[in-house]
């Protein structure tokens, strides 16, 4: 194998621990997403516009605006409009539950917890190149919450919903980005392997999913084993939607939790690029959540930053250059605060639909919705500040 150079040290740890997985893990740094790549290729030459236009075409199923395209373009949503035998639509039905009676804390949980631990890895290679969280911090935040809202929305993920049509967009703004860093002399493929490859969006669904759950339980999270299980589905069918091969598409929680692991061990330590964009992202969400005031916005960054040292640790939150805070009793008192609203909840019937709208409210509020519903265009140049919006 021509390992990158960057995972050299961490491969040979992993492989100690579990080779095959280790192996895999190191092969996927190699590969990208073949059908997506070829299908940006050959949207390339009918401009940006274009490019935006066949996307809607073929996402919004306009069949008579495909007539005359390329079959490649054809070929590709042919293949992916079919779910694959293992979805259970049905089944995705407590996870989704789940998802919308603990909002407040899965926006907490993936700020705080899953993010950084996702930016601490190589991950942060490409978000830094592009500049897309230092130019564009906001909105591409709220088009994350977004797309999480939508895929835990009923029927979200069906061929109809907004989460499938958003996770098919994230699959080809992937295969775009891919291809200009690609073409930039700024990414190194020698050390850090394909710009957005599989191992890293494999790495990232099972962050998304398993990592999510473990964090959203230290926030004082309540979920039984079947909405647990279905809330894994859910992001496992996300996964293969944004393209992730089924060779490193996790099919349970376990085999989520193993591949994270070794992931993690396989990367290589944070260096600048995770200390910036981790540092970014624990900035932004203040403006995220719409605190514009800067004493107000400097309270609530200091609170984001203690919460996450909490769930990630003080060894990596220090690797990250994360500001020094006594992290004792922090989740504890966050948890109490939730046992507190749950008892309320119970006690007064009113008080719980207010605060279940007022959940889902919150959410809606950090999301990203564009008055001319979502967006086609793809990213026209490598550099987000040079990029037209997207």
């Amino acid at each position: 194998m021509d390992m990158p150079i960057d995972y050299r040290a961490g491969y040979g740890k992993a492989r100690a621990i579990d080779p095959v997985l280790a192996s895999s893990y190191v092969a996927h740094t190699l590969i990208g997403d073949p059908q997506a790549d070829a299908f940006v290729e050959e949207l390339f030459t009918l401009g940006r516009a274009g490019m935006g236009n066949v996307l809607k075409a073929a996402i919004e199923q306009d069949t008579a605006a495909l007539r005359n395209r390329p079959v490649v373009v054809r070929e590709f949503f042919k293949g992916i409009e079919d779910p694959p035998d293992w979805v259970d639509f049905d089944a995705f039905g407590p996870g989704i539950r789940m998802f919308h009676r603990n909002s407040r804390l899965i926006l907490g949980a993936f700020a705080a917890g899953t993010l950084v631990e996702g930016l601490s890895t190589n991950i942060a290679k490409s978000f830094f190149i592009t500049g897309r969280l230092r130019d564009q911090g906001v909105r591409r935040l709220r088009q994350n919450n977004r797309h999480m809202v939508e895929i835990f929305m009923p029927g979200g993920l069906e061929r109809h919903g907004d989460g499938w049509k958003l996770s098919v967009r994230i699959r080809i703004v992937h295969a775009q980005v891919r291809r200009m860093l690609k073409e930039s002399d700024d990414w190194d493929a020698e050390a850090w392997g394909v710009p957005i490859s599989a191992a890293h969006v494999g790495y990232a669904i099972c962050a998304f999913s398993t990592r999510l759950l473990h964090h959203m339980k230290r926030l004082g999270a309540d979920f039984n084993d079947e909405e647990r299980a279905s809330f894994m589905e859910v992001w496992r069918y996300t996964g293969h939607l944004m393209g992730i091969p089924e060779t490193i598409l996790y099919r349970n929680e376990e085999e989520a939790l193993k591949l994270h692991r070794i992931g993690r061990i396989c990367e290589p330590p944070p260096d600048m690029e995770s200390i910036a964009m981790c540092n970014s992202l624990i900035n932004s969400a203040p403006l995220v959540a719409g605190i514009e005031r800067l004493i107000a916005r400097r309270n609530l960054a200091t609170y984001v930053y203690k919460i996450s040292r909490a769930l990630i640790g003080n060894d990596l939150a220090d690797q990250l250059k994360f500001p020094r805070s006594l992290t004792l009793g922090a989740l504890p008192l966050f948890r109490l605060e939730r046992r507190y609203k749950r008892w309320l909840e119970r006690l007064l019937p009113g008080y719980a639909g207010a605060n279940r709208f007022s959940g889902f409210a919150a959410l809606l509020e950090v999301s990203a919705f564009d008055e001319e519903g979502i967006p086609y265009e793809l990213p026209s140049h490598v550099y987000a500040e040079k990029a037209a919006k997207w």
